[in-house]
């Protein structure tokens, strides 16, 4: 199986030598124990892994013995399994300060993983890492994507050139290691066995009490709905549950990295705006899979198209500041006359209005409701709207024309 080289390496090395604990955090199956064992290869750092129930036992019960067993440096994998382990790490990081003794892997989202703040705030350097990025699959800049002519250009030079086809190509096959890599030929069957091997059994960690066909019926319910605004309500009909059910449910996609949100962008000086935020799902082979589309065609052709082209731009725009080891400000407009803009992206004290569509020939009609921006405290900069068109191109000097392979 090919390795696939990741953006974060960077960023780990670096977190490495300033920060005595690295934790890497993310879904299972986008590589992080893999990107890990690569960065270790020549060094005398040890390996053990949570998944194993005698390791996970003995960290649980004597997380003393455990440390004096696997002296750091080490590489401990599927650490919210025993948070139990992070008092005993601080007082290890406390006596030494060695940098780079612990190595975290983590398959939660960090800010929902229990203990971790408490214990090891401003000990631990705290990185995601999602599926892979367009980047890092098919070339292209890494850098944090913006709205500057400078930089898209430079994207412009490092990409490679897909039509609508390829792009769908994309959407569909999704992102996952094991997929891209060619270690598993059929994604159909690899999102099959990851949903009822890898998420059933971290679903039931975080709640035993759950019925199989009723969660994979309430997934199905959200990944039809991916790239639109939360409706709970809607989502616990479908799944037939009850709307705090799908509350918790919802809480454990979230939890284990599988979607995230985009909440609407607000300031004192923006009255009437809606409240929901949007929800999308990191891997877009994963909501295909869900939704059921059998090919790249009929889902170029269906009714999601538009929907799931959206969650694939935000996601890869996510990913784009993550692997850099940053948190993107990312939002979206809507306000009670329903007027909307895809995203907002905030940065260096100014905001970029971006608009997401399916089409090769984007006119001025789609940049309309950039101007609603101007009434906030934070100015308005440049725009662009993320299109099929090949090239990079401008409908005025104000507002850019970007290619959804440049991202």
């Amino acid at each position: 199986m090919k390795y696939i080289t990741r953006e974060l390496e960077k960023v780990v090395s670096q977190a490495a030598k300033e920060y005595p604990v690295v934790l890497v955090t993310g879904p299972r199956q986008v590589g992080k124990t893999t990107m890990l064992l690569k960065l270790m290869e020549g060094t005398d750092r040890r390996y053990v892994t949570l998944d194993d129930l005698n390791e996970r036992s003995m960290a649980k019960t004597d997380p003393e013995l455990f440390l004096q067993l696997h002296k750091p440096p080490v590489l401990i994998d599927e650490v919210q399994y025993a948070p139990e382990l992070f008092t005993y790490i601080k007082v290890h990081v406390d006596k030494s300060h060695d940098p780079g003794a612990f190595w975290l892997t983590g398959s939660q989202v960090f800010k929902l993983m229990r203990g971790v703040q408490e214990s090891l705030a401003g000990r631990v350097a705290v990185l995601s890492l999602t599926s892979l990025s367009q980047a890092e699959i098919y070339g292209g800049a890494t850098e944090p994507f913006t709205v500057d002519l400078e930089a898209l250009a430079v994207r412009s030079e490092a990409g490679k050139e897909a039509d609508t086809e390829e792009i769908f190509a994309r959407i569909y096959r999704g992102s996952m290691p094991a997929i891209v890599s060619g270690a598993k030929s059929s994604s159909q069957i690899f999102y099959g066995s990851y949903l009822s091997t890898y998420m059933e059994r971290d679903v039931r960690e975080l709640s035993e009490a759950i019925d199989s066909l009723k969660f994979h019926r309430f997934m199905t319910a959200v990944a039809a709905r991916c790239g639109q605004m939360l409706n709970v309500a809607d989502m616990a009909r479908d799944a037939d549950i009850n709307q705090q059910q799908a509350k918790s449910w919802l809480g454990i996609l979230e939890t284990l990295g599988i979607i995230f949100y985009l909440h609407p962008y607000s300031n004192n000086m923006l009255k009437r705006l809606v409240k929901t935020p949007k929800l999308y799902f990191y891997d877009t082979g994963l909501v295909c899979y869900l939704t059921r589309w059998n090919s790249p065609q009929t889902l170029e052709c269906g009714a999601m198209n538009g929907a799931v082209l959206e969650n694939y731009v935000v996601a890869e725009i996510r990913k784009t500041y993550l692997s850099c080891g940053m948190e993107p400000y990312l939002y979206y407009y809507r306000d009670k006359d329903a007027k909307e803009i895809d995203m907002v992206l905030e940065h260096d004290g100014v905001l970029n209005p971006i608009e997401i569509k399916k089409t090769a020939n984007p006119g001025k009609e789609l940049i309309r409701a950039f101007g609603l921006l101007d009434r906030a405290s934070v100015p308005r900069a440049k725009g662009a709207v993320i299109c099929m068109k090949p090239g990079l191109g401008a409908i005025d000097r104000d507002n850019y024309i970007v290619p959804v392979w440049m991202i």
